[in-house]
């Protein structure tokens, strides 16, 4: 899995068929589209990551990995992550926050909030 999102495939996508129609339009004949580029195209957007990510801080998801190695399960997550908030000012709220969570949690993969970056535990072998 990669960290394209559905939206990259799509965009990906109407880039190449600009292309192809400037060419055609233009000075020559563009590269036809073949059945296998299509197919490839189908599987990257099969394979990519939702548009809607969970966003969440930093240290939340630090704390999901954790967790999540130590193999907690969300019942018992929820509840320790509210211990160590009531202690940080950090994600304040969780009871807004909790379906986020869940999300993440059941996902394995969001993005940090701070950096943007998206992040995507291994599944289970």
């Amino acid at each position: 899995m990669s960290n394209e999102t559905k939206r990259d495939v799509f965009e990906d996508l109407v880039e190449e068929l600009a292309s192809a129609y400037i060419a055609l339009d233009g000075e020559g004949i563009g590269e036809d589209l073949t059945n296998e580029d299509k197919q490839a195209y189908l599987k990257d957007y099969d394979t990519a990551l939702p548009d809607d990510l969970p966003v969440i801080p930093k240290r939340i998801s630090k704390i999901i990995r954790i967790l999540k190695s130590i193999k907690m399960d969300i019942t018992q997550a929820l509840m320790y992550i509210r211990s160590e908030l009531n202690s940080y000012t950090d994600w304040s709220l969780l009871d807004n926050n909790s379906e986020i969570f869940a999300r993440a949690w059941v996902l394995g993969v969001w993005r940090v909030e701070e950096t943007g970056e998206i992040v995507k535990l291994e599944a289970e072998k």
